[in-house]
């Protein structure tokens, strides 16, 4: 960033529910989970204004924030506990016992600073956001060999009469976005109401309404075991590594996000019958937008690699999709953990990068998702195979977050957040959508590439958003 600044820790604590406010409860994993049992640590940010000395900071704001914390643990206790792996046969299980807490670190940063550079939407170093997550408390090996491995960290950075931010760190297997973003927003709500009258939707832990008559989770478990092996335990990214990358958000407008719909519609109409079987929502077209520039921007970047023998090589696009309310699982919308089906659409690549590949792109999307509407967990028990199988392609681009997460409604008095960040698309190649800012009905798109992927992209991005 070019500033010339030091960050200071001024605070370390230890945030449990209130005592004696949760009982020691295990819960186990489902085949949902099990995916998620070793991913890459989930990182987010948010950026707050907050005008104010950090002196005012540590004595009118934080007290409040801790104590708020506190209670919105009382009910969404799965943060507070730990993922227990012991010995194969054996099944790993979330175990919360009365005194577990949550790690918050206060940080103060000094000296001169920039904030406007962090809540910008242009391109910037992908190592400036890094220093406001925090990372996990490192795992505990039993003597018979379970693993006891914290679930979340929480970090507030107090920028000197600007800004704060919330940094998260949490382990997918706890949860995933809408159960994390349902356990923020309650934060926020308590924290808010100063008067202790607040009002949040409560949490659903019965894991017994996953039902899995299909055994998915012993084989998804069982195929788990067997590629052990082969996971590395999370050590952070070399900066070395990310040197030349760069973070840039892109916001799709409702103007948009309205053309891309009606090229695509228009198209389909002209070539086939097949609308009725494409679902073609923002998120479809926002989806082909970005894989196909994605493509495209990193042939170029690496034209000497690809030759025309590429042509018939599949690419890979996957997403996740949100299976509570679905009338054949009967899994409520409250329910705390992870509910996702993990989807898979693939595409030639003279598909992609043709003249109409955000026409194919949106095709195939649009048919998945709308296969989705009838069909809940086809191939569930390949999940992992499938992923490892796709990215050993090295062809695959995945999506993190989503615009229905409502991302900006995150208030904790202090305004909606002026900027949120999914850090963790440092590491895994992803990239990211969420509701905007500005509370329009556009979306914003979160992107880390090289540099000279990003100008690639940028030339792309700005060329089909001007019409097919």
């Amino acid at each position: 960033m070019g500033d010339k600044h030091k960050l200071k820790v001024v605070d370390v604590c230890h945030v449990s529910p209130p005592p004696g406010s949760v009982l020691s409860t295990s819960l186990p994993i489902t085949y949902f989970d099990i995916p998620w049992l070793r991913c890459f640590p989930i990182k987010r940010l948010f950026f707050y204004e907050f005008p104010h000395p950090t002196q005012d900071f540590m004595e009118l704001v934080l007290p409040n924030l801790k104590n708020s914390l506190s209670l919105t643990l009382q009910h969404f206790f799965p943060f507070a506990s730990k993922l227990v792996c012991p010995p194969q046969p054996q099944k790993p299980h979330i175990l919360y016992l009365d005194g577990n807490s949550v790690p918050l670190t206060i940080v103060e940063v000094s000296g001169d600073f920039n904030f406007n550079h962090l809540i910008a939407d242009y391109r910037k170093d992908v190592k400036d956001s890094h220093p406001f997550v925090p990372h996990l408390p490192s795992e505990l090996i039993l003597e018979d060999g379970t693993r006891s491995v914290p679930l979340m960290a929480i970090q507030v950075t107090v920028f000197h009469n600007c800004g704060l931010s919330i940094g998260v760190t949490f382990h997918h297997v706890a949860a995933d976005g809408r159960s994390f973003h349902h356990f923020m927003k309650s934060w926020a709500s308590i924290c808010r109401s100063t008067e202790g009258d607040y009002s949040i939707t409560l949490p659903f832990h019965d894991r017994s309404v996953v039902k899995d008559p299909n055994g998915i989770e012993m084989n998804l478990l069982t195929l788990q075991w067997s590629l052990e092996k082969e996971f590395k335990k999370d050590t952070g990214v070399s900066h070395d590594i990310l040197a030349d990358n760069l973070r840039a958000t892109f916001v799709l407008s409702l103007a948009h996000i309205d053309k891309l719909k009606q090229w695509v519609s228009g198209s389909v109409k002209c070539k086939s019958n097949e609308l009725v079987s494409i679902h073609i929502s923002t998120f479809v077209v926002a989806s082909a937008l970005i894989w196909v520039c994605l493509v495209k921007s990193e042939e170029e970047s690496k034209a000497k690699e690809f030759s025309d023998n590429y042509t018939e090589t599949f690419y890979h696009f996957a997403f996740p999709a949100d299976c509570r309310n679905r009338f054949e699982l009967s899994i409520p919308e409250t329910y705390f953990g992870n509910c996702l089906d993990l989807c898979f659409v693939s595409l030639k690549r003279k598909e992609l990068v043709g003249e109409n590949g955000i026409v194919e792109a949106a095709k195939a999307i649009g048919k998945k998702v709308r296969e989705l509407e009838t069909v809940a967990l086809r191939g569930a028990d390949r999940w992992i195979l499938d992923y490892k199988e796709k990215m050993e392609s090295g062809k695959i681009i995945s999506l993190a977050g989503s615009p229905k997460l409502g991302v900006y409604e995150t208030n904790f008095g202090w305004g909606k957040p002026k900027k949120s960040e999914v850090v963790h698309i440092d590491t895994t190649g992803s990239f990211a959508l969420s509701d905007c800012k500005d509370g329009e009905s556009g979306i914003e798109v979160s992107l880390v590439l090289d540099r000279t992927q990003m100008n690639n992209f940028n030339g792309y991005y700005e060329e089909l958003l001007t019409g097919p």
